[in-house]
């Protein structure tokens, strides 16, 4: 395979790959015109690339699109698997919707900035102040049932199969389960109906490189978010990543026949 990377730090040790600064993409059209994958481009990079010269990214436009915004990602998550997502209202921010939400939540609970990672842009909502400061933070509000969990599950996909499973316990100050938050990681085993979740919700929406955050609450999975970048605390040491992701490009890369296909004769009766 031929392969463009704009990213050094994740595509190391990939045979055959050119590695590109974000800025160099216009003056590398025909290099990605070529290439068999351009891998983690940024953000601002997709539509150029996927519409403009009709390039095959990694991870997938759809993990780019829906891992982009808390609100959109509900919203796929509530259409595939409504059953396992927690009960979420998310609103224009108004003084008329503060006061909805407000009084339809019960307390403690969750509000999110739409656009957010590692643990930052979530609050746990205990009392009025904490809601009015929530709120003068987004135009779009975000809100939440509380999960009573100390621990969920991370959970990452390439492809269509599993690469790692590990569990996230609650930071000593509590709410945050996030390693960049203080929480810790327990590798004990992580029961198949999580990780089914994970792979149900990955296949349907075609995400093809997340780390999906799972909860159980008596015996229920609850999907949180997926993150489409990940940190690699919970991976097993060793090229587990990288070779996955490798696997996986190769088996979606079709061989180009010189002759097209063959031929379909009629059988004699």
């Amino acid at each position: 395979m031929n392969l463009v990377s704009f990213d050094v730090f994740r595509t190391l040790g990939f045979p055959n790959t050119t590695v590109l600064k974000s800025s160099q993409i216009f003056a590398s059209k025909d290099l990605l015109r070529e290439a068999d994958w351009v891998l983690f481009p940024e953000y601002w990079q997709l539509n150029a690339l996927v519409y403009g010269l009709n390039c095959r990214v990694f991870p997938s436009e759809a993990s780019y699109r829906i891992g982009h915004d808390k609100v959109e990602m509900t919203r796929a998550f509530e259409m595939v698997a409504p059953e396992a997502v927690p009960l979420t209202l998310i609103e224009a921010n108004s003084p008329e919707t503060q006061q909805r939400l407000w009084e339809q939540m019960s307390l403690p609970f969750v509000a999110k900035l739409p656009r957010a990672s590692m643990g930052n842009g979530v609050w746990l909502i205990e009392s009025r102040q904490d809601w009015q400061a929530y709120c003068q933070q987004s135009p779009v509000l975000y809100v939440q049932e509380y999960l009573p969990i100390t621990r969920d599950a991370r959970i990452v996909v390439v492809g269509e199969r599993v690469v790692a499973a590990y569990w996230r316990l609650q930071a000593e100050q509590g709410f945050y389960n996030n390693l960049s938050k203080g929480g810790q990681l327990d590798d004990s085993p992580v029961p198949p109906i999580m990780t089914d979740l994970a792979l149900r919700l990955a296949k349907s929406l075609g995400v093809d490189h997340a780390g999906f955050d799972i909860a159980l609450v008596d015996g229920h999975p609850y999907v949180l978010e997926f993150n489409r970048l990940f940190g690699n605390q919970g991976l097993a040491q060793g090229s587990v990543l990288k070779d996955a992701i490798l696997d996986y490009l190769s088996s979606q890369t079709e061989p180009e026949d010189p002759d097209g296909p063959a031929p379909v004769w009629p059988l004699a009766v």
